[in-house]
């Protein structure tokens, strides 16, 4: 089965053809790094992660662009509101950024292009587009420039809709707009009201990037005027990726063939976001699971369907992901550089627009196989059919990207197997006198600990319950 994707711009089911076989360009759209991440951020890295690692699993050479913007108008309102330099406020929570990614092993990009190391690419950007008359200075001395929506006749197809029906830009004044819903390609200086650190010079005086324009010239510069997938958060869709696309082409580039988007973690039914201040940060979460409980719980949903987020569903996903864990544990390491194909199944998921519910089903499913297995030939191919899909997932605990944390978790599974062990042996030994009442309290006493202990020909088993 070839992998399909679901293209938001189709609104369908697609076969993925790359550009050039065997290559892929896959651009996503990263944060503003104006505050620290929560779930809902790092969610949208882990879901394009696994797309990562699942296209490089099936032979690709992925060429993996996430940008970062470092300049805006939220940036620099934070950066005003705590009476700090707008590149200070960007610089550590760049820096948190990336711990927080790091903790959940999303891989580092090919390449993390910030906004303002490429202004030069923007500039001859806009100025393309003014040339081919798709673009204008404002004529207020604002030095504002603008993209006009009405010169491109297929602005709107990526999101379904017509300009008429659109909303006015809101990223500027619109006195000097042509149109309400032009919107803002440069941002020309203010002063008295901006930082001067915050403007480049350019043909129209100086000024800053428009949001939009960034990720078009980014895109372009480290994937060329073509490439295979563009990715981001589902409320990116407009007006930020549908101007993209539109700057983009009206420039002269194809741009992406692909657009993919994940949804929402929710609270209440609400986005989680900043400015609904419902946000949970990573670091707080991870005082709760560890980071590859917080990832198998992302992962176990499809990229495009809603959470809503409970610390419940949290707590059982790390329960569940527990049991693998015990799994590999009492399978053992297996042998040194040991690989195994995915099973079909798990394959064919995945193929299915990453369809990850039912690769994590297949897991469990490889999982309970091995558990009713006594043959150790068997459990050890099935333990190294598990090890291959959680590498896919981004889960395995072997991986060092988990650091000592994995290192001390199966230290601990170690000491928890030799007390059980311990325990079991107790409970042998009252039922071989017969002391069937205290053969029951210990297994109770297991049971309380969230143990479940299973008794097989060859012998008691246990597992977290």
């Amino acid at each position: 089965m070839a992998f399909r994707l679901y293209d938001t711009a189709t609104r369908e089911v697609r076969d993925f053809r790359p550009l050039e076989e065997g290559k892929v360009g896959v651009y996503v759209c990263g944060l503003t790094v104006q505050s620290e991440p929560h779930v809902g951020h790092v969610r949208s890295a882990v879901n394009f992660d696994v797309l990562r690692r699942w296209l490089t699993h099936t032979g690709h050479d992925v060429t993996f662009i996430r940008n970062v913007t470092d300049i805006d108008d939220k940036i620099l309102a934070k950066s005003a509101e705590q009476g700090r330099p707008w590149f200070d406020l960007v610089q550590e929570m760049h820096g948190r950024l990336t711990e927080a990614l790091a903790s959940i092993n999303v891989l580092r990009p090919t390449y993390e292009p910030g906004a303002t190391g490429h202004v030069p690419e923007m500039v001859e950007l806009i100025e393309a587009l003014i040339e081919r008359g798709h673009a204008y200075a404002a004529d207020d001395g604002s030095g504002d420039v603008y993209f006009d929506v009405r010169s491109w006749t297929s602005y709107g197809e990526l999101t379904g809709q017509k300009v008429d029906d659109m909303e006015p830009a809101g990223d500027a004044d619109p006195r000097g707009k042509r149109d309400p819903r032009d919107f803002a390609l440069w941002k020309g200086f203010k002063e008295g009201v901006e930082p001067a650190t915050a403007s480049w010079p350019s043909p129209w005086g100086r000024g800053r990037p428009g949001w939009h324009i960034e990720c078009s010239a980014m895109a372009g510069k480290y994937l060329g005027p073509a490439f295979d997938i563009h990715g981001g958060g589902v409320d990116l869709r407009f007006p930020h990726h549908e101007n993209e696309q539109a700057q983009s082409r009206a420039a002269g580039h194809p741009f992406a063939s692909y657009w993919m988007h994940n949804a929402w973690i929710t609270t209440a039914g609400e986005k989680m976001s900043k400015s609904l201040g419902n946000s949970l940060l990573v670091p707080k979460v991870l005082e709760r699971v560890r980071g590859i409980e917080l990832r198998f719980y992302m992962v176990s949903a499809h990229y495009r369907s809603h959470v809503e987020f409970s610390f419940e569903a949290l707590d059982e996903a790390a329960v569940g992901f527990r049991r693998i864990e015990t799994f590999l544990d009492k399978a053992g390491p297996g042998e040194v550089g040991q690989v195994a194909e995915v099973p079909e199944a798990f394959a064919t998921a995945m193929d299915d627009d990453l369809g990850t519910p039912a690769a994590v089903a297949v897991l469990f499913d490889t999982v309970r196989e091995a558990n009713r297995s006594e043959d150790p030939a068997t459990v050890a191919a099935h333990a190294a059919s598990v090890r291959a899909m959680l590498g896919v997932l981004g889960l395995d605990p072997a991986d060092p990207a988990w650091g000592e944390r994995a290192s001390d978790d199966a230290a601990l599974t170690a000491a928890v197997d030799a007390l059980v062990a311990g325990l079991l042996e107790q409970r042998a030994e009252a039922r071989a006198a017969k002391d069937f009442a205290r053969a029951d309290a210990i297994r109770d006493q297991i049971k309380a600990a969230g143990i479940e202990v299973e008794d097989t020909p060859t012998g008691p088993k246990w597992s977290l319950s």
